[in-house]
């Protein structure tokens, strides 16, 4: 691999640490505040709202400027987030401004990694971006935990700065202001990152020229009888897995008593048993047998509905790595198999944004179905419950599309299996 490479992946783990310790401090900013219960939970699809809203631009924007260069307007973006927060602004919009940083920074980090190596290491790139995604949410979110937690705010709320008064008084406050620093990092590691030669494509005149392709881009996907189920399935999953965080919050707190420091583990819990259930995946699974995983999407929801009837920590823990597991195991060939359609269809990049903007808008509305229950006055217990079924229900209906597809166009879906498996091997 090449030198930049090494600094791309260090850009991008302080970056995704961050975003997740953030997570946590948003969300004890907003319980000491006296916020509605709602307002936590919205948290997410706030995050994911930018996502949404620009995915036909913020692919173009990537490739207008040299990649590095995106990548530390994207961190800049997410600072100002964090001194929002810090300055009493709403801190869910002030969230939502972090989403935007977020959004911008995605396609940035995937199309740097085509410009910079050659198409034989880009499986073993991408496999360093999801591991090291995976371990920045596992310590990203401890790190959040264990700040705002008793003992270390109050070792950062007693350091006492000679003629300046900070005005950090809680340690929610704190740990974002730290957490600034960490963004700064990630920035400073972007202005190491090289150029990779590639001349910046500027940005079409008619914004809307970009409105259309990416709309006929979506219609290509859902209209292909494997990419429309493989695309269904990872929306499905990743709109389950992005509100999952604040779920086994609340969970915790309802039925362990936990705090959001104590609380804060299981959800790397969860992350540890996706990273079990894709490295087993990856090992078993092949592209042409994907949609054979469907029923686990099934269980997933079934599993978070048995959330409920737990209240010990020593069940939990085996219980929040199955589910994890059984998510890790149904994502990896669906995501494969989605990124093969979609490559034969558009090409990578279309595809990627295509795929962004699906899964983040499932987030936004899953996210805000389940704020608004919590904001109905419904419990944390009723909230996971209707949660749950509606996942399993909805994995239901695409697994019996999947199977309509199979009795009514055989051939097609015959002739495109042929296709994954001869790129299989």
């Amino acid at each position: 691999m090449k030198r930049g490479f090494y600094t791309i992946m260090t850009a991008q783990f302080f970056s995704s640490l961050a975003d997740n310790a953030l997570f946590v401090a948003a969300i004890e900013l907003l319980r000491t505040s006296g916020a509605p219960k709602w307002q936590p939970a919205a948290l997410v699809p706030m995050f994911a709202l930018f996502y949404v809203v620009l995915a036909p631009f913020v692919g173009a924007f990537a490739d207008a400027r040299p990649k590095g260069q995106v990548m530390f307007i994207s961190n800049a973006i997410k600072v100002v987030g964090c001194l929002l927060m810090l300055v009493g602004f709403n801190p869910l919009l002030s969230f939502a401004v972090v989403g935007l940083g977020a959004a911008a920074y995605s396609p940035a980090k995937y199309g740097i990694l085509t410009e910079l190596l050659p198409p034989s290491q880009l499986v073993k790139a991408n496999g360093w971006i999801e591991g090291l995604t995976i371990a920045s949410i596992i310590l990203g979110v401890l790190l959040g935990g264990q700040l705002v937690g008793p003992w270390m705010s109050g070792y950062l709320l007693a350091v006492d700065i000679p003629l300046l008064d900070t005005g950090l008084d809680t340690p929610a406050e704190v740990a974002i202001a730290l957490l600034v620093l960490v963004y700064a990092l990630a920035a400073w590691f972007n202005t190491r990152i090289p150029l990779t030669g590639v001349t910046p494509r500027p940005l079409p005149r008619q914004l809307r020229t970009l409105i259309a392709d990416f709309n006929q881009c979506n219609r290509a996907l859902w209209n292909d009888r494997l990419g429309q189920i493989s695309l269904a399935t990872t929306t499905l999953f990743w709109g389950v897995s992005g509100n999952l965080r604040y779920i086994v919050l609340a969970w915790a707190a309802a039925a362990l008593g936990y705090s959001t420091t104590q609380a804060s583990s299981l959800v790397g819990v969860v992350a540890l048993g996706t990273a079990v259930g894709a490295v087993l995946a990856s090992l078993k699974m092949r592209l042409d047998r994907a949609t054979s995983v469907m029923p686990l999407g099934i269980a997933m929801g079934l599993l978070v509905v048995l959330m409920i009837f737990i209240d010990d920590v020593w069940v939990a823990t085996p219980f929040l790595i199955m589910l994890g597991a059984l998510g890790g195991f149904l994502v990896v060939p669906m995501n494969a198999l989605l990124q093969h359609r979609g490559h034969n269809l558009m090409g990578a990049g279309r595809s990627i944004a295509v795929q962004n903007f699906n899964e983040q808008a499932c987030i936004l509305v899953l996210g805000f179905m389940y704020s608004a229950g919590t904001g109905m006055g419904l419990s944390a217990f009723a909230a996971i419950t209707a949660f749950g079924l509606l996942v399993a229900s909805v994995m239901w209906v695409i697994q019996r599309w999947h199977r309509h597809n199979e009795r009514h166009h055989p051939h097609e879906l015959e002739r495109l299996l042929a296709i994954a498996r001869h790129d299989d091997h």
